[in-house]
């Protein structure tokens, strides 16, 4: 399966469209309810060829995602940012922070209720967020993340989540999959035992799941963990 099949696959669970408004670089999936409402963050991994047909926010488990947030009763945010080499991440941090001052701005936002969504190759961008969080950041997430670069990308210290999370930060939702590559793994492990002992962290484990899973691997597993981990991440946006 070439990449640009990959990404086009199917999300693995099976909801009714919605439309995004699009605003820049980001896309807002919005819920029926008018008032001002919590946001989900997605913000996907990479490092990604920036020649690319089809842009992440139009990929169909971000396009699932957004719409799966929406008909939860939040906001999906969906940003596509130029993580297009290890060099980048500075860049795509800027670029993902910025995407999120554009959701709180948005009327239809509650702009003290925000949750942040990494996955995969996304995942060294947590670590801002856990380092030092603003207090309208009510929770992280992060989906089958790279939680460590490995040494050969020379990327700055300042992307590395085992370091970056203390007892600050917000509560984390992690969803680890049981088949993923060893050494993506190998980081998730260590990130664990970090965050374990300094903050409030969830995880949900898809034991039979691929890296990339919600898309990969269309099976009642990791469609439970989907919803599992959004109850989690909606429900400390609410309420915490």
């Amino acid at each position: 399966m070439g990449f640009e099949e990959y990404v086009t696959q199917p999300f693995v669970l099976p909801l009714e469209p919605v439309d995004a408004e699009r605003d820049g670089e980001v896309d807002l999936y919005l819920p029926d309810d008018e008032g001002p409402q919590p946001a989900v963050v997605f913000v996907h991994g990479g490092p990604l060829p920036p020649e690319l047909s089809i842009a992440p926010s139009e990929w169909p488990v971000f396009r699932g995602y957004g719409a799966l947030a929406a008909t939860r009763g939040a906001v999906g945010v969906v940003v596509d940012h130029g993580l297009h080499s290890p060099a980048h991440y500075p860049k795509a941090a800027d670029e993902v922070a910025a995407a999120v001052e554009t959701a709180r701005a948005h009327p239809r936002v509650d702009a003290d209720r925000i949750a942040l969504w990494f996955f995969s190759g996304g995942g060294p961008m947590l670590a801002d967020w856990l380092r030092n969080p603003p207090d309208w950041v009510r929770c992280l997430a992060a989906s089958y993340p790279v939680a460590a670069t490995p040494p050969e990308w020379h990327v700055d210290a300042r992307f590395n989540p085992i370091e970056a999370v203390n007892a600050g930060s917000p509560p984390i939702v992690l969803t680890r999959a049981g088949k993923e590559n060893p050494d993506i793994a190998s980081t998730v492990e260590a990130f664990v035992e970090a965050a374990r002992a300094k903050a409030r962290l969830e995880i949900i484990d898809v034991p039979n799941g691929q890296h990339s899973f919600d898309t990969l691997d269309h099976t009642e597993e990791s469609r439970r963990a989907i919803e599992q981990a959004f109850d989690l991440v909606l429900r400390i946006s609410r309420f915490d």
